[in-house]
């Protein structure tokens, strides 16, 4: 049986289309293992980002990256988007890398990267673009600064995202008690942050590095700081020093003065008990520093020193006391006036005291008679009673006793 020619083209398409089927069902079938894995990358802003996309078992499909845009940048090996940042970096059946060299945040987003199976299979990498902060800036200082004014010193960072972090340090020490403020910038992808550190002027701030230290993790643990020293302006703090501290007659003595202050005191003024020095001959000024030699009594007094600069004017005060030397030796010994003020005062009062006692023995010696011998207390009445006394006169020397 012969088929006629148009018969015959129609059996060979349809068995070109079974073959067809047949092929794609065993594709999809084959390519229920495959899938795409990709990872979130996160780099700084001018940075290269590398994307990659791996297939573990690929029976020759396609991998294709797109930008969150849905455009395709490559496909396999061939590069689809105009964009001089964008190269590849290995393509293969288990592999599809390209590269994004200066990104900018605009590059932020979901990347795809799509298996070209039955059906299609995808896998999604975020972009992450770190908006680098800006170098920072103090402002609010206002040079010198008089003590006692309150100072704001403000510092300033754009362009971080997410909002850095800002730290404030006197002399490397952390100093807690400040303001911060965060604000979204135009474009509504980076951060403009500010802090305040608000204190009153101290003269031990003078001189002190004020720091504003910016942290951020596109920094790489390296911060960004901003510094400004202090000067602060003050009144004269003023102390005298003495060379001696037991001044005596005809010695020496030096008393400096120690004035500071800034701007620097000028030149300090002595003064003794209110007036000028009265003995330019002995008491010489040089300096700060006052010497006044062979010391006496009337050196005695209270001495001042006064400095001042252009804000304001302080001052202190010493009592001089000159001692006596020989005054002192006579202290050191024991005191032979009063000791022998002593003794008089005892052998006195010892005399006394026997004179008395043998005063006092005179007047209380003599005799007396007892009852025996007198005999009154027995006698019934009066008359027997001076019987019985004239009678016992006779025994009264017997009955005598004596008493010392």
């Amino acid at each position: 049986m012969r088929l006629k020619p148009g018969a015959l083209l129609r059996f060979y398409s349809l068995c070109g289309i079974l073959v067809q089927v047949a092929a794609t069902k065993n594709k999809a079938r084959g390519s229920q293992g495959q899938f795409p894995l990709t990872q979130n990358v996160t780099v700084v802003e001018g940075g290269t980002a590398n994307l990659t996309c791996r297939v573990d078992q690929n029976d020759n499909t396609s991998l294709q990256w797109s930008n969150p845009a849905q455009q395709t940048l490559y496909f396999d090996d061939k590069k689809a988007l105009r964009d001089n940042r964008i190269e590849l970096v290995r393509a293969s059946w288990h592999e599809l890398s390209i590269s994004v060299s200066d990104v900018s945040l605009s590059d932020e987003g979901q990347y795809t990267c799509s298996l070209f199976t039955m059906p299609v299979k995808t896998s999604k990498a975020f972009l992450t673009v770190l908006g680098v902060p800006e170098k920072p800036q103090i402002t609010g200082f206002t040079s010198p600064v008089m003590e006692g004014e309150r100072m704001q010193l403000t510092c300033k960072t754009s362009g971080s995202k997410p909002a850095a972090d800002i730290r404030w340090f006197k002399n490397d020490k952390e100093v807690k008690d400040v303001q911060y403020l965060k604000e979204e910038d135009a474009n509504r992808k980076t951060f403009t942050v500010s802090s305040t550190l608000d204190f009153l002027a101290d003269r031990s701030d003078d001189g002190a590095v004020v720091s504003c230290r910016v942290d951020h993790e596109s920094l790489n643990s390296t911060p960004q700081i901003a510094m400004q020293v202090l000067e602060i302006h003050y009144t004269p703090l003023v102390k005298i020093i003495s060379s001696n501290s037991w001044p005596e007659e005809g010695q020496t003595i030096i008393l400096t003065c120690e004035s500071k202050g800034k701007p620097v005191p000028e030149p300090v003024l002595w003064t003794k008990d209110g007036g000028e020095l009265p003995d330019p001959e002995r008491m010489v000024v040089n300096g700060r520093v006052l010497s006044i030699s062979f010391l006496n009594k009337t050196d005695n007094g209270t001495y001042r020193c006064e400095a001042k600069n252009p804000i304001g004017r302080n001052s202190t005060e010493y009592v001089l006391i000159v001692h006596d030397p020989n005054a002192l030796a006579g202290q050191t010994g024991p005191d032979h006036a009063l000791i022998g003020g002593i003794v008089a005062v005892v052998v006195f009062v010892t005399l006394c005291s026997i004179i008395l006692l043998g005063r006092y023995l005179a007047r209380h010696k003599g005799t007396y008679l007892t009852n025996e011998a007198k005999g009154a207390e027995d006698a019934p009445d009066a008359d027997t009673a001076i019987i019985n006394a004239e009678g016992s006169q006779v025994n009264a020397e017997e009955k005598k006793e004596y008493f010392i």
